[in-house]
C-alpha cells in the first residue's frame, strides 16, 4: 500500500523523516518496499513510502489503519475525521430499499441518497493526493469514494440513482446465463456461485469488485445511491479471479472490511461527496444488518507471555499498548481480559494478543547473546528408520519424490472403491483442481513416472514416504485417519519390485517372515496382499489396463506397492538372531516342471515344504519359460533348491532321495511334470 506523509499527517502528527516512519512499520510488520520523492509537480504529497500488508491486516489497507498502529508505537494521537451530514427532509428509506437474499455472503449492507449532486472535476488538493499514491481521477463524485476507501478501507460504490430501478436493490447470486458489463468494459459471464447486486430489473454490479456500466456515474448524474457493504472474502475472491477482474475494492473485501464501522464509512464518503460535489444527504439509511455479530474477548495470561517471549514485559506497558491498539485491557490477578476491536478479525486467541504486545514493544528490546547454544539430541526411530529405507531403496536404484498431499478426482476414482465422495477436500477456491487429500501415495507416484516416461527417463524406480488421510468412519465427524506409508513405483518387472521389498524388509529385520498372497485390487490386475508375520502390511500388484489408459501408458505396465510405515516401526529395533557360518557345504539342485498357467508360485512353494526334508534350506525362483517345446495353456517354471546337513556333509545320492519325493510331491500336488529338455 503507498502512503502519502501529506495525506497520512491528516490522521497523526508525527515529526519523522519518510526513513524513520518506514522503519518504525517495519518493525510493527509493515516492511518498507520503498520511498518514493515525488516532483514539484505535486507540492505537499512529494514523499510516498510503499509498505507491504500482510494478507491478514485488511484493517491498515487505508489510512486511518496504518496512523492507527503508528499511534500505538510512537504514543501519539490518532486523530480521526469529524463527520457531521447536514440531511434533507426526506426519508433514505422511501427512496431506496434494500434485500440480502445471501446473509451468508453479504453480512451488511447500507444505502444513502444524496440529490442535487454536480458531476465534474475534482479539486486540486483531491486529485493531486489520489495521483501521489498511483490513483487515476475520474470525476469529484468518483474520487470522493477512492478517497474514502484509502482513508477508511471500506470500500464504498456510487450508482446513479434514476439508473437503479425503483431505487431498489437486491443482493443475491447470479443466474444462470446473466451477463454484465463492468465500469471498465469487461464482458462479465456470471454463474450461481457469483454474489451480485441487482435491481429488479438485473445485475447492476459484481458484489465487491466493480460496479456495472449502465448505472456508472456520469456528467449527467445528479442523484446517487451509495453502497457501503460487507461481503463474505472467499466468494469475492473466488468471483475476481473467475471473471480476471481485479480491483482496488476485491482486494480489500478479500482481506475482511471492518463490519460495525459499515454505516461510519458511508457517513464519510457522504460528507466527502458533498464536500467536492455538492447536493444534499437525505435523513437517515438504509441499513440492512441480518446477523450482527458478538464482540469477541480474548485472555492473556501474564506468565505464559514470559514463557513464550522469553523477556519480561511489566503489565503496565502490556496494558498500555493493549489500550493504544482498543484492546480496552482489564488486567484481574495476572490475567488480561481484551475486548477485540470490530477491525482486528485476525486476532482470537491468546498468542494473537503477545504477538501484538511485541511487536509494538520491539523485537529489537529482546535481549541476544554472544553465544548461541545449540543442543544436539539423536534422530528419534522415525528419522532412523526412514533414513534406513531410504539408503537401502537408494542402492536398489530407487529415486526419492516428495508430492504435493492432494490429488485430482480422476486419479481418486482409480484408487478408491469408494469413489472422490470418501475423500477429504478443500474448497474448491483453495485449490483450482486436485483439491482431494491422499488415501494412497500410488497415484501420485504414477503421475511422476508419466513425466519421466513423457520425457525418455527410462528405466525409472521412485518411492515416497509421506502421510495418507482417511475420513473416520464415525458419524461426529472426527478427525481422519492419518498414516505414514511408503510406496514405491518402478517400470520393470513385478519380480525385481518383490525382490526389493523382501531385501527392505529384511534389512530391518532379519527373522521377517515375508509372504506374498493374491488378493483383489481395484487399481491392480494381478495383485498381492504383503504378509510380515502372517499380519497384513502393505498391498502389491501390476497395474490395471484402467490405470494405464487413464495416464495413457502405452508401452511399459508399471508396478507398484505401498506399505505401512508403522507395522515397519514396530519391526525395527527387534532382536537378531545370529547363526554360525555353516560348517559343511551344500548342494544345489535346479529344476524345470511344467505347470499349468493357472497354477501361482505359492502353490508350487507349499507342494514342495509339504513333502520337503529339514535339510531343505532354501527355494529360490529362477523363471519362466513360455515358448517352443511347452504346451498351450502352460508355462516352464524353473527353481533352485539348496540342502544341508549341519551334523555332517550330505551325499549326492541322499539328496537324489529328497528331491524325488518334491518331484512327486509336485506332480501329485500342483500336477506338474520334469521337463528334461
Amino acid at each position: 500500500m503507498k502512503i502519502s506523509l501529506d495525506w497520512l499527517s491528516d490522521y497523526i502528527k508525527i515529526d519523522k523523516s519518510a526513513e524513520e516512519i518506514a522503519e518504525i512499520l517495519s518493525d510493527l510488520g509493515f516492511p518498507c518496499e520503498g520511498i518514493e520523492r515525488k516532483g514539484i509537480e505535486h507540492p505537499g504529497a512529494n514523499v510516498v513510502i510503499d509498505v507491504e500488508v500482510t494478507s491478514n491486516r485488511g484493517d491498515c489497507l487505508g489510512y486511518i489503519g496504518v496512523a492507527r498502529e503508528l499511534a500505538a508505537a510512537t504514543g501519539e494521537k490518532l486523530i480521526m475525521p469529524k463527520v457531521e451530514l447536514d440531511e434533507s427532509d426526506k426519508d433514505a428509506t422511501e427512496l431506496a430499499g434494500v434485500q440480502i437474499d445471501e446473509p451468508n455472503l453479504c453480512g451488511r449492507y447500507t444505502a444513502r441518497i444524496i440529490e442535487g449532486v454536480k458531476v465534474g472535476p475534482s479539486p486540486d488538493w483531491l486529485r493531486k493526493r489520489l495521483e501521489a499514491i498511483g490513483m487515476r481521477s475520474v470525476s469529484n463524485v468518483v474520487d470522493a469514494t477512492n478517497y474514502a476507501m484509502m482513508e477508511t478501507g471500506q470500500p464504498p460504490h456510487a450508482f446513479d440513482y434514476d439508473k437503479v430501478a425503483q431505487g431498489k436493490i437486491i443482493v443475491r447470486k447470479a443466474r444462470a446465463g446473466e451477463r454484465i458489463v463492468s465500469i471498465d468494459g469487461t464482458q462479465c459471464d456470471l454463474d450461481p456461485e457469483m454474489l451480485v447486486i441487482t435491481d429488479p430489473n438485473g445485475p447492476v454490479a459484481v458484489a465487491g469488485i466493480m460496479g456495472g456500466l449502465d448505472t456508472e456515474v456520469g456528467e449527467k448524474t445528479t442523484k446517487i445511491l451509495l453502497e457501503d457493504a460487507h461481503f463474505d472474502p472467499v466468494c469475492v475472491r473466488t468471483t475476481s479471479r473467475k471473471l480476471g477482474l481485479p480491483s482496488e475494492a476485491a482486494f480489500r473485501f478479500e482481506r475482511v472490511v471492518d463490519i460495525e464501522k459499515v454505516d461510519w464509512a458511508s457517513k464519510r464518503t457522504v460528507q466527502l461527496m458533498i464536500q467536492v460535489g455538492g447536493g444534499k444527504v437525505a435523513k437517515g439509511v438504509v441499513d440492512v444488518y441480518p446477523g450482527k455479530p458478538e464482540q469477541k474477548k480474548v485472555t492473556l495470561r501474564l506468565s505464559r507471555l514470559g514463557r513464550l517471549l522469553g523477556i519480561e514485559i511489566p503489565a503496565e506497558e502490556c496494558l498500555k499498548i493493549l489500550s493504544a491498539l482498543d484492546f480496552e485491557p482489564k488486567l484481574k490477578d495476572g490475567l488480561i481480559t481484551c475486548t477485540v476491536p470490530s477491525w482486528r478479525s485476525d486476532v482470537y486467541r491468546e498468542v494473537d494478543l503477545i504477538e501484538e504486545i511485541a511487536r509494538v514493544h520491539g523485537y529489537g528490546k529482546v535481549p541476544t547473546e554472544s553465544k548461541i547454544e545449540i543442543e544436539v539430541v539423536p534422530a528419534d526411530p522415525h528419522q532412523k528408520l526412514a533414513e534406513s529405507i531410504r539408503t537401502h531403496l537408494n542402492a536398489c536404484g530407487f529415486y526419492e519424490t516428495i508430492n504435493v498431499t492432494f490429488v485430482d478426482n480422476s486419479i481418486a476414482e482409480l484408487f478408491s472403491e469408494a469413489g472422490v465422495k470418501r475423500h477429504l477436500s478443500v474448497r474448491d477456491e483453495m485449490r483450482k483442481s486436485a483439491n482431494l487429500l491422499r488415501q494412497t501415495l500410488i497415484g501420485s507416484l504414477l503421475g511422476v513416472l508419466k513425466t519421466n516416461v513423457n520425457a525418455k527417463n527410462l528405466p525409472c524406480r521412485i518411492y515416497e514416504i509421506a502421510d495418507t488421510f482417511v475420513p473416520t468412519e464415525s458419524q461426529d465427524g472426527g478427525l481422519p485417519i492419518q498414516k505414514t506409508k511408503l510406496a514405491m513405483v518402478c517400470d520393470g518387472d513385478f519380480r525385481d519390485l518383490r525382490g526389493v521389498i523382501e531385501g527392505l524388509i529384511n534389512s530391518i529385520g532379519r527373522n521377517a517372515q515375508i509372504d506374498f498372497a493374491p488378493v483383489d485390487l481395484i487399481w491392480a490386475q494381478t495383485g498381492a496382499k504383503i504378509l510380515l508375520n502372517s499380519q497384513p502390511i502393505g498391498t502389491a500388484g501390476i497395474v490395471s489396463e484402467a490405470v494405464r489408459q487413464t495416464l495413457d501408458f502405452k508401452d511399459i505396465s508399471p508396478c507398484a506397492a505401498e506399505l505401512e510405515f508403522e507395522q515397519l516401526m514396530s519391526l525395527a529395533g527387534g532382536a537378531v538372531k545370529v547363526k554360525p557360518i555353516p560348517r559343511f557345504p551344500a548342494i544345489e539342485r535346479d529344476l524345470s516342471i511344467i505347470v499349468g498357467e493357472e497354477i501361482r508360485w505359492a502353490d508350487i512353494i507349499k507342494a514342495i515344504k509339504s513333502k520337503a526334508s529339514g535339510e531343505l534350506e532354501d527355494i529360490k525362483f529362477v523363471g519362466i519359460y513360455r515358448g517352443k517345446g511347452i504346451p498351450s495353456g502352460s508355462k516352464s517354471v524353473t527353481l533352485s533348491l539348496r540342502f544341508r546337513d549341519e551334523d555332517g556333509t550330505l551325499t549326492h545320492e541322499t539328496v537324489d532321495s529328497f528331491e524325488a519325493d518334491i518331484v512327486r510331491s509336485l506332480t501329485e500336488t500342483v500336477a506338474a511334470e520334469l521337463r528334461t529338455v
